[in-house]
């Protein structure tokens, strides 16, 4: 059976650890979008919430309603928030980020027809990522906005484009320098006087100037870093296992998987692993791009991917069908096997299926 353990003492050594990084006066936005990156967005929310973390954030609307139906009831910001659901966000008491015109005229609307006033709200510039965002030639407009007693405004922020990236880098050096910009128009012009935050896991080792009010941190709350060095501060608090469904003799010159994808170049053995693409293991770690544990020794997987199975090459790995596998986990790192196959660690995690159980570990 293959199944996802969540390890909730890792996830509280990464959390004591990353708090220990902070200046003693900011605060922790705790990232669980995407099913907590691949994991349990409830169980880790709460305990997250009992661990002391001071709000959580998520990408999209239902996320956070689905947090609310769980019994979450610290402070929820959405990032990413839909038109469509501005009203939804309202019943649940979640916390928008508004990055438009647009976004800002109809969460105006959305509170007239509900019948709200001063409702907290964050407020998203973008500075050089040009994803989403207000740009700052836009601030005194937000700024005349904010004399309507509608919104209370909570946070001001950006998002930087390469905070893992060696010091001094420019494009991260000129966001900042615009981001001061904003910091400082608010601070001398507005009658409300919101806290600030510009910095994601990586930004947190990195930039430890820029700490502000807040940091958002997504990744390292998982066990990753995007570096080396801080990686070593932390523990990957899942691991995918599973157990060998069938092991196959092959000889010389038999092929193995769909299109003949492999040619074994000398007699071997085959192991058939209960997991494939529609499990999100993707295709691209295919043809040895990929690997698992067997009894702690490293087997290649060959061929493609299917969408059920994959298939790895065993040798003479002293292992039996029903023999567990490590996919990810314990001497199989996420960011190492992604790399390997030209992804990143964020897409292998968040991309695990529905189908894999997941499993408590405390």
């Amino acid at each position: 059976m293959t199944l996802l353990e969540i390890d909730l003492k890792k996830l509280e050594h990464n959390y004591s650890s990353l708090r220990k990084r902070l200046n003693h006066h900011s605060k922790m936005i705790g990232v669980i979008k995407a099913n907590a990156y691949g994991s349990l967005s409830g169980p880790i929310a709460e305990k997250l919430v009992d661990l002391g973390v001071e709000a959580l954030a998520v990408a999209y609307a239902q996320e956070a309603v689905e947090l609310r139906e769980y019994g979450i009831k610290i402070p929820l910001m959405v990032f990413y928030p839909q038109v469509e659901s501005f009203r939804e966000i309202i019943h649940h008491k979640i916390e928008p980020v508004l990055y438009s015109k647009r976004t800002w005229e109809k969460f105006k609307q959305a509170l007239r027809v509900e019948k709200k006033s001063t409702y907290p709200i964050h407020i998203k510039y973008n500075t050089g990522l040009n994803r989403v965002g207000f740009h700052l030639n836009e601030a005194d407009w937000i700024m005349e906005q904010l004399k309507d007693s509608s919104f209370n405004l909570k946070s001001i922020y950006s998002h930087l484009a390469q905070t893992e990236a060696p010091k001094p880098n420019e494009k991260t050096e000129n966001q900042i320098s615009l981001f001061k910009q904003i910091m400082d128009k608010h601070s001398q012009a507005s009658s409300q006087k919101p806290d600030f935050h510009l910095l994601n896991t990586s930004g947190v080792f990195n930039y430890p100037e820029y700490h502000l009010d807040w940091v958002r941190i997504g990744l390292g709350l998982y066990g990753f870093a995007n570096h080396p060095e801080w990686n070593k501060t932390l523990q990957p608090i899942a691991q995918l296992k599973t157990k060998i469904t069938q092991i196959h003799q092959i000889t010389l010159g038999e092929t193995v998987g769909y299109n003949c994808g492999w040619k074994a170049p000398k007699n071997t053995r085959i192991a058939v692993l209960p997991i494939g693409h529609a499990d999100g293991f993707s295709r691209q770690y295919g043809h040895g791009k990929g690997w698992v544990l067997i009894n702690g020794q490293k087997a290649h997987i060959v061929g493609n991917v299917c969408m059920d199975m994959l298939m790895v090459d065993i040798g003479d790995i002293p292992c039996n069908e029903g023999s567990e596998v490590v996919i990810l986990g314990s001497g199989i790192r996420a960011d190492e096997l992604a790399e390997n196959a030209g992804t990143i660690s964020y897409e292998l995690l968040t991309a695990l299926g529905n189908r894999i159980p997941r499993v408590l570990k405390s």
